[in-house]
């Protein structure tokens, strides 16, 4: 499972950081941080979510109020 994060469509709400410890405050920046990610595309970050973590990540997903997070599975199919 992969998660997806746009980080310019972010407004700094940090639903996702309380959802899951794999989103971090960037209170500078007024934005999330997706920890461990690499930048695929400008301001797009993406990595693979560990087994353990899966269930959070889709909470951190479905949280954000402007659909900044997208959540693939195993077969490039979008789960959230």
């Amino acid at each position: 499972m992969r998660i997806e994060y746009d980080r310019d469509t972010c407004i700094g709400m940090f639903q996702c950081v309380a959802e899951w410890d794999g989103f971090e405050r960037d209170s500078d920046a007024g934005k999330a941080i997706l920890r461990d990610s690499e930048e695929r595309e400008e301001d797009v970050f993406v990595r693979e979510v560990p087994e353990d973590a899966e269930l959070d990540a889709k909470f951190a997903a479905r949280a954000c109020p402007v659909d900044a997070i997208e959540v693939y599975d195993d077969d490039g199919e979008q789960i959230v």
